[in-house]
């Protein structure tokens, strides 16, 4: 059921100014009273939305644009904007409080995913955009006007980025885009994309850098040369995930953000932040199971005893609470050293890994415990652990972090 708000949609610049309330959920650690307003203010809103609307809405397949329309009304769209575009001017670690929130809400990554996008894939186009890029942009994207499409994943590249093979020919006035892209998601229900493209064949190998001759836009997704194609998933029915087949897009050269050829490091500006968000959701739907996992083991009676008062019970439960807080504290690690302006990659990507671990053995451990009930639908678990499982996949796996922990970190050979 979706409640709807008496409020009159006050951006985030002024909630953040609300009266703090007690919460009894885990929270991020050494908040500001204005980042537990925040948090408290995020709650709130999520409050409004419970069980039976998730459920429907991956029942239906259906996009929770309720949801997604109470966000963009009361401002939080816009945490990460400038003030001068209706933002709030806010860091990461203030999104990172936000998107843990909403995942610990019990909307899972249905909930986050549909405004995932908001939180870090604006900020090329905060770093690189033109003025006249981010006046015509910015204001769209925060009052959620706009939805946005990530077009960066193809089917023959994976995580080997540079091997992309969309192109974008220079033609008058603009580019000519072909190609095709995979695990695009929002794309049924985006207005625009960033794309990455190649602008120049990637040189062959000792020639020169891979991450050369890639170039990125931010552009209306034309439906009439994007042919948006559906595809069928294990999880987070409500949120699409598509393969685009791109046949002469045209993109006009106002849509070109930045320098052409150099799209891979834009793109790097972000890759930081959403490793973070990531964790932190991952660990807020492990969290939301492990609520709802503890409430049944102190409430189901077998052999005249709670459950929980079994060790077999508690102790596995005890354990995923211990990896929650361990992956929370890495998470929160990374987003001060990224707001300070210090390097974070390692922090990032090792709180990237041990979030989408701990959340998905915590959610694991919830259907476990929970036994035939936890297989239900009822009891909301099976759709968390189904939705959580994306977090060990995307955007990076538990493999690749580790290849850059031990290249970058502990400087050994790479090894791919």
């Amino acid at each position: 059921m979706y409640i709807e708000s008496g409020s009159d949609g006050a951006r985030a610049a002024a909630v953040r100014r609300i009266a703090t309330t007690t919460t009894t959920r885990t929270t991020m650690f050494n908040l500001t009273e204005d980042q537990q307003a925040i948090r408290d203010g995020v709650a709130a809103l999520c409050k409004r939305f419970d069980d039976t609307y998730w459920s429907s809405c991956e029942d239906d397949h259906r996009f929770p644009t309720e949801f997604h329309r109470a966000m963009a009304d009361e401002g939080w769209l816009g945490v990460t904007m400038p003030e001068e575009y209706g933002g709030a001017g806010l860091g990461v670690k203030e999104a990172a409080i936000i998107m843990h929130t909403i995942a610990q809400s019990g909307g899972g990554m249905a909930a986050a995913s549909s405004v995932h996008m908001n939180m870090f894939g604006p900020h090329p186009m905060l770093v690189h955009g033109t003025q006249e890029q981010k006046d015509r942009w910015i204001p769209r994207l925060v009052s959620g006007e706009d939805q946005v499409a990530f077009g960066i994943t193809e089917p023959d590249a994976g995580l080997d980025t540079t091997n992309i093979s969309t192109f974008a020919k220079k033609v008058e006035g603009g580019y000519l885009v072909n190609g095709r892209k995979m695990w695009i998601s929002t794309a049924q229900v985006a207005s625009k994309i960033l794309l990455l493209t190649r602008t120049a064949s990637r040189p062959a190998k000792g020639e020169g850098k891979n991450t050369s001759g890639m170039t990125l836009f931010y552009t209306d997704l034309d439906r009439s040369a994007i042919e948006v194609r559906n595809i069928p998933k294990h999880g987070r029915a409500a949120v699409d995930s598509n393969a685009l087949f791109i046949d002469d897009f045209f993109i006009p050269d106002a849509d070109l953000l930045g320098e052409e050829g150099r799209g891979f490091y834009y793109l790097l500006d972000g890759l930081n932040p959403e490793r973070v968000l990531l964790s932190v959701e991952a660990i807020g739907i492990g969290q939301d199971a492990l609520r709802r996992a503890t409430d049944y083991a102190n409430q189901r009676v077998v052999f005249d005893r709670p459950i929980g008062m079994n060790q077999g019970i508690q102790h596995p439960l005890a354990e995923k609470w211990i990896a929650l807080e361990a992956a929370l504290l890495m998470a929160e690690r990374a987003v001060d050293l990224y707001d300070a302006g210090l390097p974070c990659g390692a922090q990032a990507n090792a709180a990237k890994l041990l979030g989408s671990r701990a959340g998905y053995e915590a959610c694991q451990q919830a259907v476990l415990t929970m036994g035939g009930m936890g297989y239900s639908k009822e009891y909301q678990v099976e759709r968390l652990l189904r939705e959580v499982l994306v977090t060990r996949i995307g955007p990076i796996t538990d493999q690749m972090i580790l290849n850059f922990i031990g290249e970058k970190v502990l400087g050994l050979p790479k090894s791919y």
